[in-house]
Parts: C-alpha cells; sequence; structure tokens
C-alpha cells in the first residue's frame, strides 16, 4: 500500500536496509529460531546458511538463509541446497570404516601400513598406527609440528619434482618419507591426513571407490541421494551448491600456472580433502544420516555405534570429553552428547546430538577470519533457544525433502 502524503512533511521513503531471505518450513513455536540465524548472519556478514532440527527422530525444521548486505546478487538458497561441509565428512568415513568392520571385513587394530603398502623406512613406528588410531587422532601426525599435509600441494610438488597438481598419493609419498611428530597411541593431535588414510583404506578393503562405497552402505539404505564429493573449482560447483566466499587469495594448485585465486575456488584441493573435509551435503541430509547412530539399524549396529563413540586409549580432555571416531563425544547425565564443526576456506559448519533428543545442523558458506567475528557462539545460541521452546511441533517434515 502507498502511504499518504501528509502536507509539508519530508518525503517518506522504503526502508533500505537489506533483510535476510528464507525458505523452507518452521512452525510458529519454532519461528525464534529464524532471529537466532538472522542476527548472526548479519552480525558476520554471511550471504548463505542452512538450518536443521530434528528432535526425537521427527525433522521439525529445515530453513535457507540468504542475505546480501551490499546490493549483490545472490542465488537463492533452499533447504536442500549443497554446502561444503569440511571435517563433518570425518563422521561420514568414520561409519565407513565402522561398516567393513562389522562386515567382517577389517580390524581396528590393523596396520596402517600393512593395509596400504607404506614404508617404515622413515619411521619404524609407522608399523604401530592402527586403524583405531587413526579414527581416534592418535596415529602420530601433528599439523603444529609438520603442517597439515593437505595444504601444503606446492611443497609436496617441489620436493617430489612432480607438477600441479597432486594426488592423494603424492601426500602419502610425501608424508611416508617423514618421521611421525609423535609415538602413535602417545597423546591426541587432530590430523587430516589421517583421515585421508581412512578414505583409502575403504577403498583397498572394499575394492571399491570411497564415494561409491559410503553411497551404497551408508546413504542409500536411508535414503540419501544428495550428497557427493565436491570439486575445487567454481566452474565445476554442482546444480544447487551454494558459492564460498573468503577474504583471502592463494597461489592455485589446480595447476603449475601460479595464477592467484580466490581461496575457497584452488586455494586447496577438495579432491584430496574428500575423506576427511570434501563432502557436500544439505542440512536436512546431515540431520537424517546422524540418525544412523541413535540405535541400530541398516547401516550399523549397536556394537559398531559403540565403537564410535568409546573413549580412546589417551585425549581425554579437562572438561571430560573426547574424540571418539568422527564425533567428539561427552558424557552428561547417563547419556551421551556428540558433535563436530567443519572449517574450510569459504566454509563453516556445526552438527550436534544432544542427549534430550536434539539433533541440529547448521551450515555456512563463509568461516571466521582474522577480524572478524566469533563463529564459535552459534552453538550456544542455539542450545539456548532449544531450551526455551516450551510447545514442539509433532509433524515430521522429512517427506517433503526424502
Amino acid at each position: 500500500m502507498v502511504p499518504a502524503v501528509v502536507l509539508g512533511a519530508p518525503p517518506v521513503r522504503a526502508s533500505s536496509a537489506p533483510a535476510v531471505a528464507v525458505s523452507g518450513v518452521v512452525p510458529a513455536t519454532l519461528a525464534r529460531f529464524d532471529q537466532v540465524l538472522k542476527t548472526y548472519i548479519i552480525e558476520r556478514d554471511i550471504s548463505c546458511a542452512q538450518l536443521a532440527i530434528v528432535k526425537n527422530g521427527k525433522l521439525v525444521l529445515a530453513r535457507g538463509y540468504r542475505y546480501s548486505s551490499d546490493g549483490r546478487a545472490v542465488p537463492a538458497v533452499s533447504p536442500t541446497s549443497l554446502f561444503r561441509i569440511a571435517s563433518l565428512s570425518k563422521h561420514i568415513t568414520a561409519a565407513a570404516i565402522m561398516r567393513l568392520v562389522q562386515d567382517g571385513k577389517l580390524s581396528l587394530g590393523a596396520s596402517v601400513a600393512g593395509l596400504l603398502g607404506l614404508s617404515t623406512a622413515a619411521d619404524p613406528r609407522l608399523a604401530s598406527v592402527t586403524v583405531l588410531r587413526l579414527l581416534q587422532h592418535t596415529g602420530g601426525w601433528d599439523s603444529a609440528i609438520s603442517k597439515d599435509y593437505l595444504y601444503l600441494d606446492h611443497v609436496i610438488a617441489d620436493t617430489l619434482g612432480i607438477p600441479l597438481p597432486i594426488t592423494q598419493g603424492d601426500i602419502v609419498k610425501y608424508a611416508s618419507s617423514r618421521p611421525l611428530d609423535f609415538a602413535p597411541g602417545s597423546r591426541y593431535a587432530y590430523s587430516n591426513y589421517g583421515y585421508m588414510l581412512l578414505g583409502r583404506i575403504v577403498e583397498k578393503v572394499s575394492g571399491q571407490s570411497y564415494e561409491s562405497y559410503v553411497k551404497q552402505k551408508l546413504l542409500a539404505p536411508v535414503g540419501i541421494t544428495r550428497l557427493r564429493l565436491g570439486r575445487t573449482l567454481r566452474a565445476e560447483a554442482f546444480p544447487g551448491e551454494v558459492f564460498y566466499e573468503s577474504r583471502f587469495t592463494s597461489k592455485t594448485v589446480t595447476g603449475p600456472t601460479g595464477a592467484v585465486v580466490p581461496t575457497p575456488y584452488g586455494g586447496f584441493s577438495m579432491a584430496n580433502r574428500g575423506p576427511g573435509g570434501g563432502w557436500l551435503a544439505s542440512a536436512v541430509d546431515l540431520v537424517r544420516f546422524a540418525g544412523i547412530f541413535d540405535a541400530a539399524g541398516p547401516v550399523l549396529n549397536a556394537a559398531s555405534i559403540g565403537k564410535m563413540f568409546a573413549k580412546p586409549e589417551i585425549g581425554v580432555t579437562s572438561s571430560g570429553s573426547w574424540y571418539g571416531a568422527g564425533w567428539w563425544v561427552r558424557q552428561v547425565t547417563g547419556h551421551l552428547n556428540t558433535w563436530h564443526d567443519g572449517s574450510l576456506p569459504g566454509t563453516y559448519t556445526y552438527l550436534a546430538r544432544l542427549q534430550n533428543g536434539f539433533t541440529y545442523a547448521a551450515l555456512f558458506n563463509r568461516r571466521e577470519e582474522s577480524g572478524s567475528l566469533d563463529f564459535d557462539v552459534l552453538s550456544p545460541r542455539i542450545n539456548a533457544e532449544i531450551g526455551k521452546v516450551t510447545t514442539w511441533p509433532t509433524t515430521d517434515l522429512s517427506s517433503r525433502y526424502f
């Protein structure tokens, strides 16, 4: 409606403040979650985001968010848009390993060097790196000491005397020629390289590609079809995939040109990150997949689920949490809270399973960078909002998306 004109008054101008466009379904009793996400998005100038919430196995909220602070055109974001999920990929790989163990094809105590034919000449301790130690990040690699091998494309290419792009096999060759950073099993140190090795073990043992094994044995049984391994370049993006933003640029790892590119698009290899950080998914996919860990089902039995959350031989923190297999775990009032976050240039993700029956996933196309606000406030804000809701919907929205 056009407002009436008041003589002598200054003209009325429409507000030009940018708004967050929202898609998907939110029941009225859960509307405040939109405000939590909108505030978070505007504060951090995030252009694409998703949130999905499950309560007691039912999908009760599924939202996509789009925001432009400067008037740039931002493609629509739906609840099924695809995002890079970064290290949320790790619980997928861990589940693949557990399925192989469950099917009697692999032992958690098996030597990784033996499985993959790795030379132990550079460090005999490599022989004592087991599959379980890779899962729990106690294998002996510490990126604080030797750097993250999955970001050393230029160094590895120069050392091996090969042109870019490098492959996972090249990374393994480089890493195997160097000593471990600590004795396997003696302490915890998060290792993307370890999870890359786990993906190669999936291929070696199953006789399938890593991606096809995951799709066949883990995703198909629960009706998930959108998940796929991502690609490095923006021109290679899949239909429905969002774009990724960062203030930083890097020398490309996709070839020997030396071209400077936006870091999310050529500053690292998505193919090499695959098992530890290369999957694409939507938030509704992630909360659905997380349901395989709630109880025995077509993917994992109760024993396998228990092994994924079991305490490691070392590495329980002062707060009582530990890294199981692809999940952080904490004992809470007789139950387990499990969670993980993910971060890549152009990506921040968070997935949590709470003891009170809630599972939620939030995905963003930007991460915390120098000078930006803290991204880690997300989970406390969502957890607080969950605690405020007095009436939860009983309708399951899953049939809209699966």
